[in-house]
């Protein structure tokens, strides 16, 4: 059968059609939908880990049993998970294993642009890269066979555009190949230094092989056109060299990015009177081609920042670009902001309020950054700030106590912010943690995690009591509170902030976004009580407005959390 998929959708059916056997993954935007499309084959099992490192270190178990494994996450994650894999690359596999890295030029929902072929180069283990949703299915069949002949882990990158489009997919049946019986090989899979030594020498030869396949692998091929320009390509960059040049210029499409051929290179190069290459962010096949001594045009006509897109490629190649309006001319910008009802809104206000110096953290608490209430002074990786904290604390020797917190949201906490809040009670700084517990992953679409109590599925889980876990960890004050109560968390963060000990604020209210909660009706302005002070916009409400001088609320968007009535002086709100 013929169907529209996405990228990511498609990805997932090349792992139900190819015998994957086991999921691990953790959400992140763009890889996120790959898991969640995943789970819906009942085939498959399925699981969010609390990070991307155990999600490899999963699927690197179940492939020791035998099956064929996954594990899925975004560009940074790979950076969570670079410690299995740097290793993996050296034990091999025994069931084939797949690892899915999504990157995101341009940053979409990312803290950098980084290119995971590094990744990949660094590691020593091949990667793919499809170009759209019909090589995402096909070239996870390729990565099982290669994993497997060749005895290797096998990264597939996609990123935005390819994860995020749709294109025509052919569906064919599952196959499951039999489960290989698990061997007991200490020389092998036990990485002590006088077993690991002898397996680099097996690393290099694998990759030699893997580049000699290169040379005449379907997945890397020329598509011949006029013989003055030749470019090549690989991803989301080959769909806009296409769309613009049709078969006017010659092409190398490159699907596999590690290892490069060479023969084949140099063959194509010869074939054209002017080569260029067309990839997005980091120069690597560039590179790859002046190290053989090739003349090359690539990131001296193209930028190493952001994405691509078809008129960028035009003006740097010399070809005219269509009349007509850029979408940005037409559409007003959008701000990101914490929506109607956002639990985490009071909170960020309470900090604002008392001038606090907040540490932030990678999740949608991190628009407390924007204005109005402009209450994030940091933002670096997932558990960043229970750890920046501590050190920030400690090198200001008793300035910076009183007046600094860390905030961190419960998924983000379960991922890698239990490290730094163990080094907290251990070293003894007297730092104010606040959890963001909103009982979702929310970031990247409602993805359940080790707090919520639920599984992947829906289905009831093992739950970790955040309370019971930070005392556990040796935190004597642990506080919960209630974030459309202004008062108490004013009340509590002072408390706590005045404390001589190391203390954990926990931030309870869900999403506003879930399903199950139920809120109170919208709230309206009595305009004869509004005075037009406009001390309710402080909190930057989405469903605040102001109209003729007076407060309004969009009843579409409110929920009735209360908060703005609390900062209203005459009680305009009802």
């Amino acid at each position: 059968m013929k169907e529209l998929m996405l990228g990511n959708k498609a990805f997932a059916r090349g792992l139900y059609e190819a015998g994957c056997c086991f999921v691990s993954s953790y959400p992140g935007t763009p890889s996120t939908e790959i898991t969640e499309e995943a789970v819906k084959y009942d085939d498959i099992y399925c699981e969010w880990a609390p990070n991307e490192k155990v999600a490899m270190e999963a699927a690197f178990g179940a492939s020791l049993a035998g099956r064929r494994v996954f594990c899925g996450m975004k560009h940074v994650g790979l950076n969570v998970a670079a410690d299995p894999l740097y290793t993996m690359a050296y034990t091999g596999v025994n069931g084939g294993v797949i690892i899915g890295v999504a990157d995101d030029p341009g940053m979409h929902s990312s803290q950098n642009e980084q290119d995971s072929r590094h990744h990949a180069i660094a590691a020593k283990v091949p990667m793919l890269e499809p170009s759209d949703s019909a090589e995402s299915l096909e070239f996870v069949k390729i990565a099982y066979e290669l994993s497997e002949e060749y005895d290797t882990p096998v990264i597939i990158k996609m990123c935005t555009r390819v994860a995020h489009s749709q294109s025509v997919v052919e569906t064919s049946e599952r196959k499951v190949p039999e489960r290989k019986a698990y061997e007991k090989n200490i020389p092998k899979y036990v990485m002590m230094p006088g077993n690991a030594i002898k397996r680099h020498p097996f690393v290099e030869e694998r990759t030699r092989k893997l580049a000699a396949w290169a040379e005449t692998a379907k997945i890397n091929r020329v598509e011949k056109g006029g013989k003055e320009l030749g470019i090549i390509t690989s991803s989301t960059s080959y769909q806009y060299v296409k769309e613009i040049f049709g078969d006017s210029v010659s092409v190398l499409k490159l699907g596999m990015v590690n290892p490069l051929p060479v023969q084949l290179i140099k063959d194509f190069a010869a074939s054209v009177d002017r080569l260029v290459v067309v990839e997005e962010l980091d120069p690597i096949i560039e590179n790859h081609c002046k190290a053989l001594g090739l003349k090359v045009e690539g990131k001296d006509i193209l930028p190493l920042e952001g994405e691509f897109s078809q008129n960028l490629l035009r003006k740097a190649l010399g070809k005219d670009i269509p009349a007509g309006k850029a979408i940005e001319d037409q559409i007003p910008m959008r701000p990101p902001v914490m929506c109607a009802g956002c639990p985490h809104r009071g909170l960020f206000y309470t900090l604002s309020k008392n001038k606090c110096t907040v540490l932030g953290d990678i999740g949608c608490y991190t628009l407390g950054a924007v204005a109005p209430l402009s209450s994030i002074d940091m933002t670096l990786c997932m558990g960043a700030s229970l750890s920046a904290i501590h050190g920030y604390n400690i090198a200001g020797e008793g300035a910076n106590e009183k007046k600094t917190v860390a905030v961190i949201g419960d998924s983000t906490f379960m991922h890698s912010g239990m490290t730094g809040l163990a080094n907290i009670a251990y070293n003894q700084s007297n730092s104010t943690v606040i959890i963001l517990d909103n009982s979702i992953t929310g970031m990247t679409g409602h993805q359940q995690n080790p707090t919520t109590g639920y599984n992947i599925k829906g289905d009831p889980a093992g739950k970790i009591d955040l309370e019971a876990l930070c005392k556990a960890m040796g935190f004597n004050r642990v506080r919960v509170v209630d974030p459309y109560d202004l008062k108490q968390c004013d009340e509590v963060l002072k408390e706590e902030l005045a404390a001589e000990e190391p203390s954990v604020i926990i931030s309870r209210r869900p999403c506003a976004l879930l399903k199950y909660v139920k809120h109170n009706a919208p709230l309206k302005v009595n305009t004869d009580k509004c005075i037009g002070c406009k001390s309710c916009m402080r909190i930057g409400c989405p469903a605040i407005s102001i109209k003729e001088g007076k407060a309004h609320v969009d009843n579409t968007l409110c929920v009735g959390c209360g908060v703005c009535s609390q900062l209203c002086p005459v009680g305009a709100f009802e």
